[in-house]
């Protein structure tokens, strides 16, 4: 819940930066000189991209909270079995088997949602985010539109 909500405040005030940037940019171009107008619509570009790159992130995450939502009540979220130093971190030996035993299961049934979404969080588990997120890109595009987003 700590996360969603921080999500969303975060949201917000990315959403009120972007307002105030194009704003910004709407009164440099009704200033009406070449130099304003230039510059007006380069700073419009940039509250655009960050709508966008807002968008397309949240999107990712709800995709993504559905299917580890609907793996959940099928009861196959991967359990926990790490070892963790004395400071809480994840053991990177630990992560490693993890990984080993993850990317095997993806590898025997690679058409599987599932398994690439258990592949994501190992390899989210060894620090490896962008592969991460395309594991989990692969697992929401193998699941396709089968939940309700």
């Amino acid at each position: 819940m700590r996360a969603k909500l921080t999500y969303l405040v975060t949201a917000a005030v990315l959403v009120f930066y972007f307002v105030l940037v194009g704003s910004r940019g709407v009164m440099l171009i009704q200033s009406g000189t070449v130099v304003t107008v230039t510059f007006g619509v380069a700073v419009l570009i940039l509250p655009g991209i960050g709508v966008w790159f807002l968008w397309k992130n949240t999107q990712f995450v709800r995709r993504a909270n559905a299917l580890a939502a609907e793996l959940d009540a099928e009861g196959g979220l991967p359990v926990d079995e790490l070892r963790r130093t004395p400071g809480g971190r994840i053991d990177r030996a630990s992560a490693d088997e993890v990984f080993t035993k993850r990317k095997a299961e993806t590898e025997a049934s690679p058409n599987d949602w599932r398994t690439w979404f258990r592949l994501a969080i190992a390899y989210h588990d060894a620090s490896d985010t962008p592969r991460a997120r395309k594991a989990m890109q692969r697992a929401i595009a193998l699941h396709g539109g089968r939940s309700a987003l």
